[in-house]
């Protein structure tokens, strides 16, 4: 699938911010089944100062800074991006396997991975998320069965809604109440997996939204969206989408990876005065028509 994808941020300011420093994640990644054809990063006013550079884990990132008096802030990324479906393992390890390997002392792939096992910091571990996830991993059953199992429970569980919680919300309150958006579905299935002792992490991105049946595709009514991966042996990261209970494919467009989520927000940022500020997200995924 060809996708253009536009989003745009703007700050609205009480009064005029002095100067300040942004730090964006908003360039798609380049993947063996995502290619980035097309990317430019509009910012309004033009920033005295804008570098680019991949983070601790290799995902692109944008830093600039505006060092004029501006009452509104505009950033708006535009990017083409052809996406292909991964394709799942036919068959993976026993979860404990995995969950051995990545203990072992020993510098390889899967020490590297075991950087997820540990607490972040939105994402602790906890006896109460290993218990949920114990259902989904009897002993022996192999990890991708386990991970779909755990998807499908968390979206059957847990109720979508965006009046629920922010992004300060803490995890735990997500889990007494069962609901949420997707930013916390995909925080729950990688505590319920680091709880077990399994390398997952948070994945950042967009997704196709279609339409209901007779109903026009609204521009910009589409939103960042968030879901996990989880890693094994012979096959890399696997991702799970708990939000839609999908393994994501070529409708699921992958921007940064970290943590969590305050390793890779679309936009986070530092300002001197300004006083109270108003927000305002859209986002455009829309399909293309793939060249012959």
């Amino acid at each position: 699938m060809l996708y253009a994808v536009t989003h745009r941020t703007a700050y609205t300011y009480e009064s005029d911010v002095s100067v300040s420093h942004h730090l964006a994640h908003l360039r798609p990644l380049a993947l063996p089944r995502q290619e980035v054809l097309e990317y430019a990063l509009e910012i309004t006013p033009e920033p005295s100062v804008h570098s680019h550079r991949l983070d601790f884990y290799e995902t692109p990132t944008n830093f600039f800074s505006i060092q004029k008096p501006h009452a509104e802030l505009v950033v708006t990324a535009r990017s083409r991006v052809r996406v292909t479906a991964p394709v799942q393992p036919a068959q993976t390890p026993p979860w404990q396997t995995v969950r051995d390997a990545c203990a072992r002392p020993v510098l390889t792939e899967a020490t590297t991975a075991g950087e997820f096992c540990f607490d972040s910091r939105h994402i602790a571990h906890s006896a109460a998320y290993a218990d949920y996830a114990a259902a989904s991993f009897p002993a022996d059953r192999p990890l991708l069965d386990g991970l779909r199992d755990l998807t499908t429970r968390i979206f059957r569980d847990f109720k979508f809604d965006k009046r629920a919680t922010t992004t300060a919300t803490p995890l735990a309150e997500v889990f007494k109440n069962r609901r949420g958006v997707c930013q916390d579905f995909a925080h729950m299935g990688i505590a319920c997996l680091r709880s077990l002792g399994l390398p997952a992490r948070y994945v950042s991105g967009y997704l196709e939204t279609i339409p209901p049946p007779g109903k026009k595709r609204l521009v910009g009514a589409d939103a960042s969206h968030a879901w996990l991966a989880v890693w094994c042996p012979g096959h890399g990261w696997i991702d799970a989408d708990p939000t839609n209970n999908v393994l994501p494919g070529d409708r699921h467009i992958t921007v940064a990876w970290g943590r969590d989520f305050s390793d890779v927000s679309p936009l986070r940022g530092v300002v001197v005065g300004g006083g109270e500020h108003e927000l305002k997200v859209s986002v455009d995924v829309a399909p293309l028509a793939v060249p012959l």
